[in-house]
């Protein structure tokens, strides 16, 4: 539900010149739920609603052009301000709040009314606010062609309703490109970064490599993992013990390990298939199923000697720090029954992939035997393991050999080759020559990654984060 950070605007006024008369810009942002009814109530006096719709993070000429012929093809302009946790514009944007950025909007005298808007599905306030005509820009338009194509062809009615999609024709300004050019939102490392990239390589040759990778036929293993986050306040300590006691107050749920990952790649390739291990104890099926993207293939496997790997984190909900964790699992191995299926699976479907992704997070799915098939079929292998507080020490990427992509954290790292304290730029090096494989990268927290390419050659790749949450 779109949300408001200023009072609600009054049911009474009056207008003036075909337009409502209202005194300041705090009176002009309402919920979301209150603009629709005022919008109908302004249709219902034979009025034209345009609506336009952005992020609107610098108010720039070109934003002023925009919004002014969209006010010239009704009588009352109202305008949506996408929320924060809904802006897809990259590391640092956006640069204002929301509330400041409504604030912005509404303080223009050809803007009527203003609301802070949800924008997790695209549009989706257009078809709540029903206005009788949604403008557009010609930069978003160049900027977002597929959804602009999408408005103006295939799925208006999806997204559209019955509102009249019109296209402002003022000079173009992108509020990205003046963000980028001028204004520093990156770190220092990230914008020499992307400064050196973008000589070396153009947007095209990005896309086109995304493009490529559209076709593949992805072949995910790995331990599937529900997370769960219970939010507590705490009441006091208690009488009879040394601890601090705390009121439930809510949870959430998410699919996280290989669900996620499988989600993750399903934005990129096509054609996915996820295979992983549930438990006959709390098996979560149909929780993972529903959670998973339409064009990922789940294939199920079942131990009959414990859970579907949970793990709940007990967070304090004022400092959203963590209180503590209990994983529920059984991370010993599979074998019997359930490996044998898992390995005439596995051998069916490897030559079937293009590219085979192994996630191993050492919760029991993957034996010494299916690591060794993986390894002689697979035509292409990309690996990471993981080191948690289940496996410490005892779940190494040295398991694997000859992988073509392996990729880890920098503690991951160290364990592997017995190294604590030398340069992670070293480590990196001798842990691809253990490995064999041509590609090896090694996060490293806030500093970003090291990676070691198929010479043996050392790149360096910063932190693009703004902020860390």
């Amino acid at each position: 539900m779109g949300g408001n950070f200023f009072q609600k605007g009054s049911s009474h006024e009056k207008f003036k010149h075909g337009r409502p008369a209202i005194s300041s810009a705090r009176e002009k942002i309402l919920w979301l739920r209150d603009l629709s009814a005022k919008v109908r109530e302004l249709q219902a006096q034979g009025k034209t609603v345009v609506q336009s719709h952005g992020v609107f993070d610098i108010i720039h000429p070109g934003i002023i052009h925009h919004l002014e012929e969209a006010r010239e093809m009704g009588d009352v302009l109202v305008v949506t301000v996408i929320r924060d946790a809904n802006v897809r514009r990259g590391p640092g944007r956006p640069v204002f709040p929301e509330d400041h950025r409504a604030k912005n909007v509404a303080s223009l005298s050809i803007v009527d009314y203003v609301a802070v808007v949800d924008d997790e599905m695209p549009f989706d306030c257009v078809k709540q606010i029903r206005p009788d005509i949604l403008a557009r820009g010609q930069a978003h338009a160049k900027r977002d062609r597929k959804i602009h194509n999408h408005l103006f062809h295939k799925e208006r009615e999806l997204f559209l309703a019955k509102s009249r999609l019109l296209e402002t024709k003022g000079f173009e300004y992108i509020t990205s490109d003046l963000i980028n050019e001028f204004l520093d939102v990156l770190p220092g490392d990230a914008r020499r970064f992307l400064d050196k990239f973008s000589g070396r390589y153009r947007l095209e040759d990005v896309v086109s490599s995304l493009d490529r990778a559209r076709d593949l036929s992805v072949l995910l293993i790995g331990d599937g993992i529900v997370d769960e986050y219970h939010y507590c306040s705490p009441l006091g300590k208690s009488a009879k013990a040394q601890l601090v006691v705390n009121k439930y107050l809510n949870h959430e749920v998410f699919a996280g390990g290989a669900f996620a990952i499988a989600n993750h790649v399903s934005g990129i390739a096509e054609k996915v298939t996820l295979a992983t291990l549930l438990g006959e104890e709390d098996p979560r099926e149909e929780f993972a199923r529903s959670h998973l993207a339409p064009n990922v293939k789940p294939r199920f496997f079942f131990r009959d000697d414990g859970p579907t790997v949970v793990k709940k984190r007990y967070v304090d909900h004022y400092t959203n720090q963590k209180l503590f964790e209990v994983n529920f699992l059984n991370d010993a191995p599979v074998s019997g029954p359930v490996e044998r299926d898992i390995l005439d699976f596995l051998a069916d479907q490897i030559p079937k992939h293009d590219l085979v992704l192994v996630s191993d997070f050492g919760h029991g799915l993957l034996s010494p035997a299916m690591v060794e098939l993986i390894e002689s079929t697979a035509g292409r292998l990309a690996v990471n393991s993981q080191t948690n507080a289940a496996n410490s020490g005892f779940n190494l990427i040295t398991r694997y050999k000859g992988a073509h992509f392996v990729c880890l954290d920098e503690a991951e790292a160290r364990l592997s080759v017995g190294d604590k304290f030398g340069p992670v730029e070293d480590v990196a090096c001798r842990l691809a020559d253990i490995l064999e494989t041509e590609l090896l990268l090694v996060t490293t927290g806030k500093k970003g990654s090291v990676g070691v390419a198929r010479d043996r050659e050392i790149f360096h790749t910063p932190i693009f984060s703004s902020k860390v949450v």
